[in-house]
């Protein structure tokens, strides 16, 4: 099944109507987003703690990282340029961090507040290659913008 991103979107905002609290907001979207798709093998965040560092926040699917700097791997990246990292094959991505083996592709997008600042990276892993497209970026980015556009 292919998640139909803007049924997706009405519950997800259904759902976190009026909550501010980013970690709140986090895990319910790490469950709504992971259970709206079978190419998502694992859904999650990382959030920004320190300078240049993520540490693993709300997640669905198997064990993740613990901590990722700015500088290296897919989410880093994210983090470091703002910008949506699409990869069809992460074995050809360079300085991709392992946190699982089956990980095939992935796609990581950056969280920003009200402010614009990036608090945190939404990492979707599949064990497909090239299992994610456009169509996935702007769905995930448009509710990323809508549900994180109240947090201070």
């Amino acid at each position: 099944m292919r998640v139909d991103y803007d049924e997706l979107e009405k519950v997800i905002c259904a759902l976190t109507e009026g909550e501010t609290d980013a970690v709140a907001l986090m895990a319910t979207l790490a469950c709504e987003i992971h259970h709206a798709d079978d190419r998502f093998d694992w859904t999650g965040f990382y959030r920004v703690v320190a300078p240049e560092l993520l540490k693993i926040g709300p997640y669905q699917g198997g064990h993740g990282c613990l901590v990722i700097p700015f500088a290296r791997g897919v989410c880093g990246a994210a983090a470091r340029t703002g910008e949506v990292q699409l990869v069809e094959d992460v074995d050809a991505f360079p300085g991709h961090i392992a946190c699982a083996s089956s990980t095939r592709s992935e796609i990581v997008l950056p969280v920003r507040n009200g402010a614009g600042e990036v608090i945190a990276v939404l990492d979707i892993d599949s064990d497909r290659p090239a299992a994610f497209d456009a169509a996935d970026s702007e769905g995930l980015s448009r509710i990323l913008g809508k549900v994180f556009a109240n947090v201070g």
